[in-house]
């Protein structure tokens, strides 16, 4: 079997503490990540293919305390493996709200088709027709709901719950800004295949 191609996403920052939420007083390893820092990773890891394995590369324009580098790949994971742990809780709660819908939807698809039988068999003419075929179409339109969420809904919470999982898993390695760089105050970098 042939190994996954790794890819590396490239974050150019100041210094480590960019990379952290500022306003998290929660200890080193469960911090939540920056808001700008999350997104930066997890847009490039949406372009990604799926089959590659990914590293984050930081490279740092102010060399941190060694201590300080100590945990960085462990509080990255923990932050993604929370948020793969949110989107499994998101796919429960989205399918117990299918089944309740697709019940509620069926027991009102089969009271409007049964009480349309009624109303076509003891009245007669257009008033009969237009109230059976009212029901008719109300009974379906209930439908509607639970049919969306088992066709279309699922599909990009599970992508996105992939993919925040592949992440989960990321290598993380610090870089010192090479000699010249451009200032990294600010989040940037790029994507490449190692």
């Amino acid at each position: 079997m042939k190994p996954a191609e790794v890819t590396t996403i490239m974050l150019r920052l100041r210094e480590l503490p960019q990379l952290f939420n500022s306003m998290d007083p929660s200890p080193f390893v469960d911090r939540d990540l920056d808001a700008d820092a999350e997104e930066y990773i997890t847009s490039w890891a949406r372009e990604l293919p799926a089959d590659h394995e990914l590293e984050l590369a930081i490279e740092l324009a102010l060399p941190p305390p060694p201590e300080s580098l100590h945990g960085v790949e462990d509080a990255v994971r923990r932050y993604f493996a929370t948020r793969a742990g949110i989107k499994r809780l998101e796919f429960s709660q989205l399918m117990r709200r299918a089944r309740a819908s697709l019940v509620i939807g069926l027991v009102f698809l089969a009271s409007c088709l049964l009480l349309g039988g009624l109303v076509g068999s003891s009245l007669s003419g257009p008033l009969a027709t237009i109230i059976r075929e009212g029901l008719t179409i109300c009974g379906w339109v209930a439908m509607w709901r639970p049919l969306e969420i088992y066709l279309y809904d699922w599909w990009p919470l599970m992508e996105e719950r992939r993919r925040i999982e592949l992440l989960s898993r990321i290598r993380v390695r610090i870089v010192e800004a090479a000699a010249g760089a451009p200032d990294a105050g600010s989040l940037a970098g790029s994507s490449e295949a190692a």
